[in-house]
């Protein structure tokens, strides 16, 4: 187990839409859940309601909208990386930012990124993935907090949470049920990582205290 680190965890939170994952963090960090502080938040998207929600907290906020952004998608990272390091994030949490990062920016913060994926990975991973797994006729569904690597939705998964997928079940109701659960598990890997449970090994292997975390992730009791 690596040490607690001596004050508050810096976290720097990307978003593009609505930013309920972005609350749930907001919140578990106002409640002392998660021994940390957002200290800003940055969208990709300049009328994201996240903003809205930060604000209202009095969380900094950044815009860098890629819809008017000149350049490629490098320069437009390397500016991205900018905005973040004003802050000096311990931790960058991607709560549906809808950009692929360039391999630059996810080495700048290897081990120090985490994403919130609505599915159970490795299945579906990229867009849509309510929709998929609609059409695929699985019987669980799910969400999956896992480090970010060069490797899209391909990273070490910390955990898991599984939601069946119900008879006449549409695209939003199966939505709302695995939103509910990403608020919970999302929440529970930042507070692993704040505390130093949770960490990224050089070979890209996750470990939860001196455990390897298995496939599945770790379990959210």
């Amino acid at each position: 187990m690596t040490d607690v680190p001596s004050s508050p965890l810096s976290l720097v939170v990307l978003v593009s839409g609505n930013g309920s994952n972005l609350q749930a963090l907001l919140s578990a960090c106002a409640n002392g859940r998660i021994p940390a502080r957002v200290s800003a938040v940055v969208s990709s998207e300049a009328n994201a309601y996240a903003l809205v929600r930060a604000r209202e907290a009095q969380v900094a906020t950044e815009v860098l909208c890629h819809r008017s952004f000149i350049g490629s998608r490098k320069d437009y990272d390397a500016q991205l990386a900018e905005k973040v390091e004003r802050y000096q994030p311990g931790l960058v949490l991607l709560a549906g930012f809808m950009r692929v990062l360039t391999p630059t920016f996810v080495r700048q913060y290897r081990g120090r990124m985490l994403n919130i994926h609505p599915a159970l990975l490795p299945a579906f991973r990229g867009l849509h993935t309510h929709a998929r797994a609609l059409a695929s006729g699985v019987k669980v569904h799910g969400a999956t907090v896992h480090f970010v690597t060069e490797e899209l939705d391909g990273g070490p998964i910390v955990t898991q949470a599984r939601v069946p997928v119900l008879s006449g079940d549409t695209e939003a109701s199966l939505a709302a049920r695995v939103l509910v659960q990403e608020h919970i598990i999302y929440p529970q890997a930042v507070s692993w990582f704040a505390t130093g449970c949770l960490r990224l090994a050089e070979d890209d292997s996750a470990w939860f205290d001196d455990r390897l975390i298995p496939p599945q992730g770790v379990s959210v009791e």
